[in-house]
C-alpha cells in the first residue's frame, strides 16, 4: 500500500506502468469503493498495456487512505485529483471512473485543462439531493463475506448537492465515453443516457448488460476495457 503524498492529503494508491510515462491515467472508485476493487485494478492494469502510467487511489478519508470519514466529501476528492495531476507534472492525463468517481472525472475532465478525455462507467450528471446522514456497508477485498461500515454524515450530502456536474459537461469539448448498464437499479439507465444526450460532442455510449457493481463480473470487467480500448483506438485516429 504505497502511500503518497499531495498538496494536502496523504493517499493510499495502486499504481502500474512507467511513472516517466508522457501519459497519466487516474482511475476513480465510486462513492466509499476502494482502489482495490477488482474493476479498479483491471482497469489500472489495463491502461498501464497502453502506455500510461496508470493510478488509482481511495479517497480521503477511506479505506487506507489516513483520516477520518470527515474528510471524504466530494470537494475533497475533487480536490485531490486535481492535485495528483499536478504532482504528476501536469502531463496529458485520461480519467476513468465508476458510479461516483465516473460522475467526478466528468467535472474534473470538463474543467482541468491538463485532462485530455474520460470515461464514466454507470454514472450521472444528475444535481445531487441532501439526503444523509447515511450508513454504507462495503465489501472488504479479499476477505469474502466480511463488511465495512461507513457513517457518512449529513455534512458529505449538502456539499455534494453544491456542485454542478451537467454545466462544464454541456460545453467540454474533450472526447467522452460513457457506459450504461441496462440491469443497472443504482444509477439507472436513463440517468446515464441523459448526461450522454446532455453532454458535448464528442462523446460515444456503450450499452452492457450488467447491474451497478460489475467489480465481481470478470467478463464484464474485461468487456468494459476492451471497448475502452477500442475508443482510444478510434480517438487517436480521429482527434479533436
Amino acid at each position: 500500500m504505497p502511500l503518497l503524498s499531495t498538496t494536502t492529503f496523504t493517499l493510499a494508491t495502486y499504481a502500474k506502468g512507467d511513472e516517466n510515462a508522457e501519459k497519466l491515467a487516474l482511475v476513480l472508485p465510486g462513492r466509499l469503493d476502494t482502489k482495490d476493487y477488482l474493476h479498479m485494478r483491471s482497469h489500472v492494469d489495463f491502461l498501464a498495456t497502453k502506455g500510461y502510467f496508470a493510478l488509482s487511489f481511495d479517497p480521503p478519508g477511506t479505506w487506507e487512505s489516513p483520516g477520518g470519514i470527515g474528510l471524504y466529501t466530494m470537494t475533497n476528492y475533487l480536490k485531490a485529483i486535481n492535485e495528483l495531476i499536478e504532482h504528476f507534472g501536469n502531463r496529458p492525463t485520461l480519467l476513468m471512473g465508476h458510479s461516483r468517481g465516473g460522475s467526478i472525472g466528468m467535472l474534473v475532465g470538463s474543467t482541468n485543462p491538463h485532462v485530455t478525455g474520460f470515461i464514466s462507467v454507470f454514472s450521472h450528471a444528475s444535481p445531487s439531493k441532501p439526503e444523509g446522514p447515511a450508513s454504507s456497508l462495503r465489501d472488504i477485498p479479499g476477505h469474502p463475506g466480511q463488511k465495512r461500515q461507513f457513517n457518512l454524515p449529513n455534512s458529505f450530502f449538502i456539499d455534494s448537492a453544491s456542485h454542478d456536474i451537467m454545466g462544464p459537461l454541456k460545453t467540454c469539448t474533450k472526447p467522452k465515453l460513457f457506459f450504461l448498464g441496462t440491469q443497472d437499479i443504482m444509477v439507472p439507465p436513463e440517468k446515464v443516457q441523459k448526461a450522454y444526450d446532455d453532454a458535448a460532442e464528442p462523446k460515444q455510449l456503450e450499452t452492457l448488460d450488467s447491474g451497478h457493481d460489475y467489480r465481481n463480473r470478470p467478463e464484464i470487467i474485461e468487456e468494459v476495457n476492451r471497448k475502452v480500448g477500442e475508443w482510444m483506438e478510434k480517438t487517436k485516429k480521429h482527434p479533436t
